[in-house]
């Protein structure tokens, strides 16, 4: 009974945390709209830092040893960002499946069992299709630099509760119980877990939920090996990686994977950092813990406000 009363005791203080530090980052935001967007935060203009010289990563067979080439996290830098809005959650299960009603988005269901409950993060879809959802949405995945400043905030902390390593109690990863903290350690293979549903763990920074764990998250972005040599694509202002990142009829020359972020129910804590990076074929078949959530410009977040309600 001691143990139980610790543990909600320890959930309440992650909870004070997590929402101080998300009013915190919210002040001073006079770039974003006065009307609220249902389920999306608005991250106001400014600068954020950017990569780890960590040595850790979470590329295929160096999760759990120093890797054998410069990690692609670095160089540390300052990047700046206007305002954009953010997805408070991970995209749905039944949040695809109302757009798969509409006739615009593809109608697919996860390839395994259990990841369908209505609050599940939606899984199993590729780069194309998660970004014509965000399209439909009348928003745009999030590039990298806006996943990792929702991710980590302006004040240099490594993770959106601050700078302790990930834990079960504030995301959803695989620890020394198993995949998915354990919680269902004896399902059949491949899954040995899944995704759980959304806010299950305390919000982080501006209020967004599971940017680290549950389901891992595709970004706008051509994969490039680090910051250094994707250059002026990745610096400065507002960047969006090599070729614009976006645009999903054109290929890039020299680029074939998209990037993926946040770590998953899968992955152990080393990949679940607001600074990992991991590549994936845009067309290649999904896996059970690629995710997605959208974001969207000023610009789109002014027509999201405006659209005449349905």
């Amino acid at each position: 009974m001691r143990k139980i009363f610790h543990y909600f005791i320890f959930i309440a203080v992650i909870a004070i945390y997590s929402i101080s530090h998300a009013q915190d980052d919210a002040r001073g935001s006079d770039d974003c709209l006065s009307a609220d967007i249902p389920g999306m935060s608005c991250i106001a203009e400014g600068s954020f830092i950017r990569g780890s010289e960590a040595h850790r990563t979470c590329m295929q067979g160096e999760v759990r040893r120093i890797p054998a080439q410069k990690p692609n996290h670095r160089p540390v830098s300052k990047i700046s960002l206007t305002t954009f809005y953010m997805d408070q959650t991970e995209v749905t299960y039944a949040a695809y499946q109302a757009c798969v009603k509409t006739g615009v988005c593809r109608r697919r269901r996860p390839a395994y069992n259990d990841y369908n409950r209505p609050q599940q993060p939606m899984v199993g879809l590729t780069w194309y299709e998660a970004h014509n959802y965000c399209k439909a949405m009348g928003k745009h995945l999030p590039t990298e630099a806006e996943w990792e400043k929702a991710a980590r905030g302006t004040r240099g902390e490594l993770y959106p509760w601050g700078d302790q390593k990930a834990d079960c109690q504030r995301a959803v990863i695989k620890d020394r119980k198993g995949r998915s903290c354990g919680i269902n350690k004896k399902a059949p293979s491949p899954r040995k877990g899944r995704t759980l549903v959304v806010k299950s763990r305390p919000p982080g920074r501006y209020g967004l939920y599971d940017m680290i764990g549950n389901a891992e998250e595709w970004t706008a972005d051509w994969y490039s090996k680090d910051w250094e040599t994707c250059g002026v694509s990745c610096g400065g202002q507002d960047p969006k990686g090599p070729c614009g990142g976006q645009d999903p009829g054109k290929k890039c020359q020299g680029y074939t994977k998209k990037v993926v972020r946040g770590g998953s129910w899968y992955w152990p804590e080393n990949c679940a950092t607001s600074w990992t990076r991991r590549p994936h074929f845009p067309r290649n078949k999904p896996y059970h813990h690629f995710g997605f959530r959208c974001a969207a410009s000023l610009e789109e977040a002014q027509a999201l406000v405006s659209k005449p309600k349905e």
